[in-house]
């Protein structure tokens, strides 16, 4: 599907809005908190908000949603830089919300002199008691008729450091009978001594998202804001601000579901906890639903853009296959990645008859689907490997691998014959001893007889040890349980990495951090950028080759 064939609601309403005049250009904004790396669901947001504005010639801000200085770190802003950049995209501009701060002040400042904001000292606990329910208005604070004379000095000198954390906030003065609780009066200023990571020791109190959202998008221009479903009940607040903030600039929010994918977790704190307790390798783990955890598996990026227009953009949140976002990269690297063999578990086969100290180089295309790609050499001589489970002492019906007697033909090769078993003392089965068949060389056009079966095998002389990494979803339910007694980690699947060491094609040792492979029946891999060494080769399955799954 190209970039600009997809539709969607959001679409139609900038359409609309450029054909009416009510906007002669748009501008969108991706707006991260730095307290954590991009996950999947945040590659659907910058799809949608950047490719808004290519397609209508707009433009783009990258902006950090930098008020909480109490999570927010650097690391997780060139992170976030680094993942924007890496799935295609050029931001027009680069803001932080906490270059904004000044501004910020300044309306908490103008509310209050409407009388519309005051200073609260209830704490957290008692404010959530005084806020109500669904089914029950909220109480008033004993302290929301403070003068604005009072409300003005008693914010400066929150400001000013006369406060510790929690003794005061500055709370919105709306309703506390609203029949939406974020309208009930609202915290809009909290106190944090914290060093910021932009703004440093300049200020100790800090602006809540829900009142510094709206004034970013306000100051940059916003046309369309956009996001997701779960803040459809602040749409009300955030007109709010607007208005009583009296800003030059109008921008209005659109909601569109979010993105959930099965057999993982996509919430950030959750996402933060497998790391903080070293369950996972870091954020960039290859069984880790965040951008750079699919980049370092191996996922593309196009694989990865393609997958977030395919799903669009709809007012419902919904839970997509992951089999779906596989497909994706299935079909963009089909074209692409070199057709090469591995070995996952190799098991030693000799060929008795095959002259001693000779090897032959047999050609091999690097990929049947696209033949520019054109073809390679590669070794065969007396000792190859084979995978374990491509031979049985026992097989069942229609086993049409290797077996005592059975005849196989050898990919690129030769047809080998099983004809002796060896064993360990304790009834393993080590080796295999086989016979080939000269005239059955591949591409001779031999018709002779027929087999079965095909293997894939590696010359074991000049073999490349590598170490291969298969992937299993990492909760072992399709879905987060919500039961309370119950933590998600209790559903981390134990088998989640399985670590083999095997043997590649010699010409593979050269491989780096980051190429990609099919590997004969296995699947697609990609070299491990973060374990790879000029001594050790590591490869991440990033996908199986075939699934029952079609689009």
């Amino acid at each position: 599907m190209s970039e600009n064939t997809s539709s969607n609601f959001i679409k139609t309403i900038v359409m609309d809005d450029l054909k009416s005049g009510k906007h002669d250009t748009i501008i969108t904004r991706f707006p991260p908190e730095p307290n954590g790396y991009l996950h999947i669901g945040h590659a659907k947001s910058i799809v949608l908000n950047f490719g808004l504005a290519d397609e209508f010639n707009g433009k783009t801000n990258l902006r950090f949603d930098d008020t909480n200085p109490l999570k927010e770190d650097q690391e997780y802003v060139d992170s976030i830089k680094e993942d924007v950049k890496w799935l295609g995209y050029d931001w027009d501009n680069l803001f932080f919300a906490s270059n904004y701060f000044d501004y910020m002040y300044e309306k908490a400042v103008l509310l209050i002199k409407k009388g519309l904001a005051y200073v609260d000292d209830l704490t957290a606990d008692e404010i959530r008691e005084y806020r109500g329910t669904l089914t029950e208005p909220g109480k008033e604070s004993p302290y929301r008729n403070r003068t604005v004379e009072e409300n003005l000095t008693l914010f400066e000198q929150m400001k000013d450091g006369a406060f510790d954390n929690g003794q005061k906030v500055l709370r919105a003065k709306i309703d506390m009978g609203s029949p939406n609780i974020n309208l009930r009066d609202p915290v809009i200023y909290r106190i944090a001594h914290a060093t910021h990571h932009n703004t440093g020791d300049k200020w100790c109190i800090y602006p809540m998202y829900a009142f510094a959202h709206p004034l970013e998008d306000a100051i940059e221009g916003i046309t369309h804001s956009i996001c997701t479903l779960e803040f459809e009940d602040q749409r009300p607040l955030y007109d709010w601000v607007i208005e009583q903030c009296e800003t030059e600039f109008t921008p209005h929010q659109y909601e569109f579901g979010r993105l959930n994918l099965t057999d993982t977790v996509m919430s950030k704190r959750k996402l933060k906890q497998l790391v903080d307790e070293g369950i996972v390798d870091g954020w960039d783990d290859p069984r880790m639903p965040t951008i750079s955890g699919l980049r370092r598996r191996g996922f593309t990026p196009e694989s990865i853009r393609n997958f977030c227009r395919e799903i669009g953009v709809s007012k419902t949140s919904g839970t997509v296959d992951v089999q779906v976002l596989e497909h994706f990269v299935r079909e963009d690297l089909k074209m692409k990645a070199l057709r090469t063999m591995g070995i996952v578990k190799p098991l030693k086969v000799v060929i008795t008859n095959y002259p001693e100290g000779q090897v032959e180089m047999l050609d091999a295309e690097n990929n049947p689907e696209n033949p520019e790609m054109g073809i390679r050499q590669i070794p065969f001589s007396r000792e190859i490997y084979i995978e374990q489970e491509d031979f049985m002492e026992n097989p069942p019906k229609k086993y049409f691998r290797l077996f005592p007697g059975n005849e196989v033909r050898l990919k690129h090769a030769y047809f080998i014959k099983c004809e002796e078993v060896i064993k360990d003392a304790d009834g393993n089965v080590v080796e295999l001893h086989c016979t080939y068949d000269p005239e059955t060389k591949s591409g001779t056009g031999f018709t002779g007889r027929k087999v079965k079966g095909t293997l894939h095998w590696v010359e074991a002389t000049k073999a490349v040890p590598a170490e291969f990494r298969l992937y299993n979803p990492l909760l072992q339910e399709d879905e987060e349980d919500s039961s309370k007694d119950k933590s998600f980690l209790d559903q981390i699947n134990p088998n989640s990495l399985e670590i083999h060491k095997g043997f590649v094609e010699e010409n593979m040792k050269d491989a780096k951090g980051g190429d990609k492979f099919q590997f004969f029946r296995h699947g697609y891999f990609n070299v491990d950028p973060k374990l790879t060494t000029e001594d050790k080769l590591v490869f991440n399955q990033i996908v199986s080759l075939k699934s029952s799954f079609k689009l």
